[in-house]
């Protein structure tokens, strides 16, 4: 990451970043949470969103509304701490992916952190990153429609400081994007990454001769060839992650040896989900380029970690990884979402009061983790044996047991989610709690 006060490659200092996120993120603060929005008590009226951290409100009081999404504050600075151990054990850097959260506030934590740039999906988050004075951003998607085209050119041509990455993967793509260029001349200005892929995958050139051929393409419409990407988030096998990761270097060298990537700077290998970013260190490590590399992960879920999906993958990983490649500790799971039990109208069925329309299902359903009595517990226990989620509806969710149960009409229920990315962009407004549950700060999202 840019020292502070030091010049960034196109003019605005650290520290003027600094400043102009400061402003943008005052302004968040003091803009106004309306009464009656989901997860706002409705009786608290028009609240800033600065404030809400101020209204000594406790979710095991009853304080809040039900069903309420929490991120655990402790837990997030743990994990924060633990992936900054791992990117500088390796010598890596990292660019989390934004679309798991799209929370300025948490992008601001993670740079703070140490992450070199911003990762986003589409030109809309992009546009999100760059109201909050994020100025690295890689758009980890081939940019297509003319107007997405247009909002790229137009913002490098009002924004010096902005340094901005996406992907190729076509000569199709690199023409739109020329002929979004046309008589601008600062194609320079935009750097692109060629997207390699892999058969049966998602995106990405499915050969290194292709690969080339795009590069070539980028470099004679005068485009900053920066680097080359890839995705090995569906692949099932670390060793069919590895070969995939081989084929990146391939692909680098080949372009390297063509003298196809632009300078001054270092040639970007970029790999790394969820699943397994473990291997992209020794995957992409030290190519003979000729040049520095930069190698930059991609990870998105870390920061809040999960209770099923990136758990599995974290619990996969670290049986593994050889002795002494992870850091001390572990991630743990930051983020829950808290119903109430509101009927249980026969034995082993009990409705709480949150659904589809709250958290991720998409890669499994809720999972039961804590169980609170208000009179009963001093503070959350570990959720009674034999207790799972068993369906969804859009606003209910059935615990199933499997004979009876403890559980009463009223008592809290505190389940862990699979996915983080598809729980996050069914909230406006999360609520960050301490180790006792009391709120102490409110996020906002921008999906």
């Amino acid at each position: 990451m840019t020292m502070q006060g030091t010049e960034t490659p196109h003019g605005r200092t650290a520290a003027g970043r600094r400043e102009a996120r400061a402003r943008a993120l005052a302004a968040l603060a003091d803009s106004i949470v309306a009464p009656g929005g989901k997860g706002m008590p409705p009786q608290a009226g028009a609240l800033a969103l600065g404030d809400i951290g101020r209204q000594g409100w406790n979710l095991l009081k009853g304080d809040l509304t039900f069903p309420a999404a929490v991120l655990l504050r402790s837990a997030m600075d743990t994990n924060e701490r633990w992936m900054r151990a791992f990117v500088e054990s390796h010598g890596v850097s990292i660019a989390p992916h934004g679309k798991t959260t799209m929370a300025p506030q948490l992008f601001d934590l993670q740079e703070r952190g140490g992450a070199w740039a911003i990762t986003v999906s589409t030109v809309q988050q992009a546009a999100v990153c760059r109201a909050f004075a994020f100025d690295r951003i890689i758009i980890a998607n081939q940019v297509i429609g003319r107007a997405e085209i247009a909002y790229l050119f137009a913002e490098l041509r009002a924004s010096p400081e902005l340094e901005l990455y996406c992907l190729v993967d076509s000569l199709e793509g690199v023409e739109r994007l020329a002929a979004g260029g046309a008589g601008l001349g600062i194609n320079h200005r935009l750097n692109l990454l060629v997207e390699v892929g892999h058969v049966g995958g998602r995106t990405g050139a499915r050969s290194i001769e292709t690969a080339v051929a795009v590069a070539r393409a980028a470099a004679r419409h005068g485009f900053s060839l920066r680097g080359v990407e890839g995705f090995e988030g569906f692949l099932e096998t670390g060793d069919r992650v590895d070969a995939f990761l081989a084929s990146l270097v391939a692909v680098a060298a080949a372009c390297g040896a063509e003298g196809l990537f632009a300078g001054p700077g270092p040639v970007i290998l970029s790999a790394g989900g969820t699943v397994f970013y473990d291997r992209v260190p020794p995957g992409l490590g030290a190519p003979a380029l000729g040049r520095e590399v930069k190698v930059v992960l991609r990870s998105g879920c870390y920061l809040t970690h999960d209770s099923h999906l990136v758990e599995d993958a974290y619990q996969a990983m670290r049986a593994r990884a050889p002795a002494g490649t992870l850091p001390q500790g572990r991630p743990a799971a930051a983020l829950m979402v808290w119903a109430l039990v509101q009927s249980m109208p026969e034995p082993g069925r009990t409705i709480v009061t949150t659904g589809r329309r709250d958290v991720g299902h998409d890669s499994g359903l809720p999972v039961p983790l804590l169980w609170f009595r208000p009179g009963l517990h001093g503070r959350p226990v570990a959720m009674p044996p034999g207790h799972h989620v068993s369906g969804l509806n859009d606003q209910h969710g059935y615990l199933t047991s499997g004979g009876e149960s403890p559980i009463m009409v009223g008592d809290m229920i505190g389940f862990g989610v699979s996915h983080p990315c598809t729980t996050f962009d069914k909230w406006a407004l999360l609520y960050v709690v301490d180790d006792d549950y009391a709120v102490v700060d409110a996020v906002r999202t921008f999906f």
